[in-house]
Formats: structure tokens, sequence, C-alpha cells
């Protein structure tokens, strides 16, 4: 008898999500119609201008913000389902967070930053904290607190905090952004390759054209909409035509501008 295998489900689905604020008289919408979805290990990034929302988006899929419309399916659970306690609860057993201003705790030494996870899980582990500070090479700082660390020492400790729980998911938003060029690349191929390494979904939220050519995906975001979903150049293999998956607002647009009319 044959058999199909089934479909391996995504760990991220987003259905038509919109998220609009009011100011004043005015309904603003930041988020507008958005729908995709990311596997198993699936890297992908959000480019845009600021404005874009694309960190609006990335904290609708984290759980952190509530939609005006629209779902979030992540880790097989469907968020706007889940109170506060079970968001938190999710988010501490299945999602690892990079940030772009480190979000270290000031009192706490870089060991100690990286243990919160873990404390909060009540399953504190000193050697698997320090062996994940020695993989972004800083055993020797694990005593130092974050003023005494420059930025991209406190960005590698957050990435060891991100992956201490061994999430499934990782959320990163301008994880580069308060790095220098080269600080930047050192920090990017650590993140790719504990990434790669944990076997974690990453969806990345960044002005970086160094890290998004390196996700296996980009999302492109503009006015709130997906404009294009494409593999970067870097990628694809020699002569395929780029895909794009547009939305039914941004193919308009784009006919329009095409028209030689």
């Amino acid at each position: 008898m044959n058999t199909l295998a089934s479909p391996v489900p995504p760990v991220l689905q987003v259905d038509r999500l919109t998220k609009r604020y009011r100011s004043g008289e005015r309904l603003l919408t930041v988020v507008d119609d958005v729908s995709f979805s990311l596997g198993p290990g699936e890297t992908c990034s959000v480019l845009g201008p600021s404005g874009s929302g694309k960190t609006t988006l990335l904290g609708l899929c984290a759980g952190l913000d509530r939609p005006t419309s629209g779902s979030v399916l992540l880790n097989g659970q469907h968020l706007g389902g889940l109170d506060q306690d079970r968001l938190a609860e999710l988010r501490n057993r299945s999602v690892g967070f990079v940030f772009q201003t480190f979000q270290l705790v000031p009192t706490l030494t870089a060991l100690e930053n990286v243990m919160v996870p873990l404390e909060l899980r009540g399953k504190p582990s000193r050697a698997w904290a320090v062996e994940l500070l020695g993989r972004v090479g800083l055993e020797d700082r694990a005593h130092h607190y974050p003023v005494q660390l420059s930025g991209g020492e406190q960005q590698r400790v957050g990435l060891a905090r991100a992956f201490v729980n061994r999430p499934r998911i990782l959320f990163a938003d301008e994880p580069t952004g308060n790095l220098d060029a080269d600080t930047g690349e050192t920090v990017i191929e650590l993140l790719l390759e504990m990434n790669r390494d944990f076997g974690t979904m990453l969806l990345v939220v960044t002005h970086d054209l160094e890290l998004s050519g390196k996700t296996r995906r980009i999302l492109t975001l503009r006015g709130g909409r997906i404009t294009s979903d494409r593999v970067p150049d870097s990628l694809r293999p020699p002569g395929q035509v780029p895909e794009q998956t547009l939305s039914g607002a941004a193919r308009d647009s784009a006919a329009i501008e095409s028209d030689p009319a």
C-alpha cells in the first residue's frame, strides 16, 4: 500500500495579519493584510524603509502585540487564543530573541544574563550557559557586567542568551543596527552559524543587506504590505529568474508603473 508523507507543518504561519492604530481622528494601518509561512530551520529577513511596519510585524509574530485582524500560528499555537501568561510561557519555551539595543540586565554579569531564560524555566544550568559564552568567544568575559563590555560583546552575550533554551524559533530585530561594519559581520556569522547548528527558524528584521543576503528568503515590506518575496541573488542558481510573490495592491502598482501610457 502506498502512503504519502505528511507535509511538515509550518513553525510560523501568518494569515491576513493587519494592525491599525488610532492617532487622533486618524486610523493608521501599520501592517496591512500580510500572509506568509516559515518552516522548521528556514531563515527569512524582512527589509523595508523606516516606518514600513517591519518591527510591528515582528512583534505580532512573537505575540508581543495583538493584531487588529488576522491570525498567527506559532509552533502549533494560535496566539489569538492565549492569554498573557500562556504567551509568556510559549515564548520562554520555544522562542529566542535578539534585540538591536541588546536588552541585557545591567546589574547582572554576562553569565547571569545568559542564564536568565533558564532561571525563568526553573532549570538553571551554569555549565550550559558557560558553554554558550565560549561558543561566542566570551568565556573570559563571563563575570563582566554589560557596562564593561563593548557593543559587539554585548550582542554576543545576547546571542548566547537567545539560544540558551534551544528555541525552535528565533526573532531578531536589527541585530547589527548598533554595530560597526566589522563587528556586525562577526555577529552575522555567529548568528547564522548557531542558527544552522540549532536548526532554528529565523525571522530577522534588518536594514543590513549583508545579513539579508545570507538568509534563504527575503520579504520586502512597504506601507505595511509585502511587495516582494524572493531568494537572495547570492543564493540563487545561475540563470534562475528571481521568484516574487506580490500582494494584489503591489501587483496593481507594478502594472501601473510599467504601463507606458
